[in-house]
This record gives structure tokens, C-alpha cells and sequence, in this order.
């Protein structure tokens, strides 16, 4: 079976991981591409001699060479600057801006039928500037925002719990930063409702915490920013957009009139398929819920307004 193509843009420590993943799991042919092509092929080939080991059939091409990612069938966008101890995600607009057009006027002649996933930060900006950008429709440019939160969610119930993270469904929306939503309404433990399984001061406890989480991984490692999460999920949507995975997915997602918010890329449950974006997923939010939702748009929108991009 021939197996789709997948670019990787950046050959850091997300994009490496990323194409480790997705080998490991037989799910795509990858092309690492990076401006420092001794990184990417580097990486590629010591990933290749992992594949003897672990005898999986997919390959792996590292590139300083945009020709080499002609015809992609996903083209994942991890280039950019990562967070330092004290910055927030906003810190990285001006350089990260930048370097989410280049990628695109390089990628998108060679490869106009592919999705294109984004995951430089900060993210709702980068896939807001890549929609005005790349004139791609609507379905096939999306980020990876929300799936992650939505792991770092569970994660926080999971050790508040002692809950094995097997056993619970978590969702957050929202911007991918300090204006996120964890929805303990829309969350399970067992199919029963965090909202119900926890008092107050514990969901207070454990939605600090997901809100907290890539800041403490940046401010532990201190040279850099989180990759293991970051890179599981984005072959998670991977798999969704492959079919493997159908469960709706928190992702940075066009928005036009739904929960009340208009013309604006941020992160809400919806359905990946080939064609990408396939449906967004109106949950039943409460006026608290959808308040919150629609001032976390409002935040990107202000990013947006300032001509920072």
C-alpha cells in the first residue's frame, strides 16, 4: 500500500520527533526539511538505520530542498523560534511571522493540494497569517493547538485523580495560550462528567495546571520548549486525517458564525478527514462557556487588529 506523503517543516526537536512518530507507527513517507540541511539530513539518516530495528516500511528524505517536498500529501509547519524561560507564546510573533510566510510561498507551489498543518507559535496568529497568506480554502489549513491542551488536560486529571489518562476524555478550546477553555462539562472519567467527579477547588487546581503546562516545560528545560506532547499530537491528527482516529479533535479551525464567532482561525472540537476540516462541532456551551469562548476570540482577534502581521 503506498503511503502518503508527509513534509515536515523544521528539523528541530518537534519535527524530528514528529517524523520519529509517524515512522515508528508505518504512517507516511516523511521529508524532513530544514534551512540548516545538515540537521534534516542528519536526523533523516539516523532514523533510517533506526528502521532495521524496528522494521517499519516508511522512509524518510532530510532536505534543504523545497523540490524534494513536491507533491505532499500533509505538509506539518514546526519552523520557528520555541519559547525561553519568561516568554510567552505572543514573544515569538514578529520573527515567527515571518518564517510561516517563507515556508508557505516555498511549499505551497510545489505542493497546492495538500493540507497544511500548523504549529508554530504562537498558533492561532501563525494559522490565522498562513489563511491570508496562502489563500488556501478553509478545510485543508488548520493548526495543532487543542489536541495538545487537551493531553496536558488529562494530564492534570489524571494526577489529580490517580485515574490512569486510558480512562479519561478531556477537551479544552480556545486559543493555545493563556486564553484557553478546559471543559470539564465536555470531559470524562469513565464516561462521568469531570464537572461531577471533582469540587471546586480541585477543577480550579487541575485547570491552572493545563493552562500552566508548557510554561513549566519551558521553564524546566530552560533552552527550549516542549516536543514529546506537542509531536504525539500532531499524529494524532495525522491518523484522524488518515482515518484511523475519528473521534472529534480540538483544533485550530475556521470559524464562520459558529458559537456566535466570525472569520477567525482557534481551536474548537471538529472532524479531520482527507479533505481536512470536515465539520466543527457545536457543543451545547452554557452562557458562561460560550462567553468565555467568544472572549478568547476576541484576544485573537486584538493580536490581529494590531498589524503585528
Amino acid at each position: 500500500m503506498k503511503h502518503p506523503k508527509v513534509t515536515i517543516v523544521g528539523a528541530g526537536n518537534v519535527g524530528a520527533t514528529t517524523a520519529s512518530l509517524l515512522l515508528l507507527k508505518d504512517l507516511a513517507d516523511v521529508v524532513l526539511i530544514d534551512v540548516a540541511d545538515g540537521m534534516a539530513k542528519g536526523k533523516a539518516l539516523d532514523l533510517m538505520h533506526m528502521r532495521f530495528n524496528e522494521c517499519f516500511e516508511s522512509t524518510v528524505l532530510g532536505t534543504g530542498d523545497y523540490a524534494d517536498t513536491a507533491d505532499s500529501d500533509i505538509v506539518v509547519v514546526t519552523a520557528g523560534v520555541a519559547r525561553k524561560p519568561g516568554m510567552t507564546r505572543e514573544d515569538l510573533i514578529g520573527i515567527n511571522s515571518g518564517i510561516v510566510r517563507n515556508v508557505l510561498e516555498s511549499a505551497l507551489p510545489l505542493s497546492p493540494d495538500a493540507l497544511y498543518l500548523l504549529v508554530t507559535n504562537p498558533l492561532d496568529v501563525m494559522v490565522n497569517l498562513a489563511a491570508r497568506v496562502s489563500g488556501l480554502p478553509t478545510n485543508r489549513l488548520f493548526g495543532m493547538g487543542g489536541v495538545l491542551d487537551s493531553a496536558r488536560f488529562a494530564c492534570a486529571i489524571a494526577q489529580e485523580t490517580g485515574i490512569s489518562p486510558a480512562r479519561i476524555d478531556a477537551l479544552v478550546v480556545g486559543a493555545h495560550g493563556e486564553a484557553m477553555l478546559p471543559l470539564p462539562r465536555f470531559s470524562t472519567i469513565d464516561g462521568v462528567l469531570v464537572s461531577e467527579l471533582l469540587d471546586a477547588e480541585a477543577l480550579a487546581r487541575v485547570t491552572r495546571n493545563t493552562v500552566q503546562a508548557g510554561a513549566a516545560v519551558v521553564e524546566l528545560l530552560q533552552t527550549g520548549s516542549a516536543f514529546y506532547a506537542p509531536a504525539s499530537s500532531i499524529v494524532r491528527m495525522i491518523e484522524a486525517i488518515l482515518g484511523i482516529d475519528t473521534a472529534p479533535l480540538s483544533v485550530c479551525a475556521h470559524l464562520d458564525g459558529e458559537y456566535g464567532i466570525h472569520d477567525v482561525y482557534m481551536c474548537v472540537p471538529a472532524h479531520l478527514g482527507a479533505t481536512g476540516v470536515i465539520e466543527v462541532v457545536e457543543l451545547d456551551f452554557n452562557d458562561t462557556e460560550l462567553a468565555q469562548l467568544q472572549n478568547s476570540a476576541a484576544a485573537i482577534k486584538q493580536q490581529l487588529s494590531q498589524g503585528i502581521i
